[in-house]
């Protein structure tokens, strides 16, 4: 099923089309498909998010870990197919935020940036120290949550931009997809959530 639903995916031409895209088997749809999993599985199964990157690189490195939980898709261009699988990997447990500070989204590039303001000003020390402080801490978040600043998962000593550029190689994109990434868990009664089906089921005729 998840092979269909990435394939079907790249002739899409938007998340919403894809429920009535076909699913493999002779007149089933996508959509048809998700409700025969979630009567067997047992659980609740939505597609919520596609990618599609037009390739650039001359390699694509994919990573799957735990079982497919994390999934990984690295366009890469020079070095070789089992670099761009080690980089993918590196996606997969460090989770960088964006490939480098150009590709950062601003308002969250801002927000820790307002947070880190905070703090210095908490400091007492004087305002240019402050903003001396202020620059260090977002370089150092910046190197942190960049694919390109962080240290490579499998040698801390380098960076992956130092890697890459060791191998002749640029990451042109990546994705990383994580099931149940962004969903925010809502906190409530379980009872009262148990009891609104309860009633709702028995509005139902018959």
């Amino acid at each position: 099923a998840r092979r269909a639903l990435a394939e079907q995916a790249v002739g899409a031409a938007a998340l919403a089309q894809l429920p009535a895209q076909p699913g493999g088997d002779a007149g089933d749809t996508l959509e048809q498909r998700r409700r025969d999993l979630v009567a067997t599985i047992g659980e609740n199964i939505t597609l919520r998010r596609a990618a599609w990157t037009p390739r650039h690189g001359d390699h694509l490195g994919v990573y799957l870990h735990q079982g497919s939980r994390i999934g990984v898709v690295v366009d890469l261009t020079g070095g070789s197919e089992e670099l761009a699988r080690d980089v993918a990997m590196h996606v997969a447990a460090v989770r960088p935020l964006a490939l480098d500070e150009q590709d950062l989204d601003p308002e969250v590039l801002e927000k820790e940036r307002e947070i880190l303001r905070a703090q210095v000003a908490d400091s007492g020390k004087p305002p240019e120290i402050q903003e001396k402080m202020l620059t260090g801490r977002v370089a150092k978040f910046l190197k942190e949550n960049t694919l390109l600043g962080q240290p490579f998962v499998k040698d801390p000593d380098v960076t992956v931009s130092k890697l890459l550029s060791a191998r002749g190689a640029k990451v042109m994109a990546f994705t990383r997809f994580e099931v149940g990434e962004g969903i925010e868990k809502k906190s409530g009664n379980f009872a009262e959530e148990v009891m609104a089906q309860v009633r709702e089921r028995e509005k139902e005729p018959g």
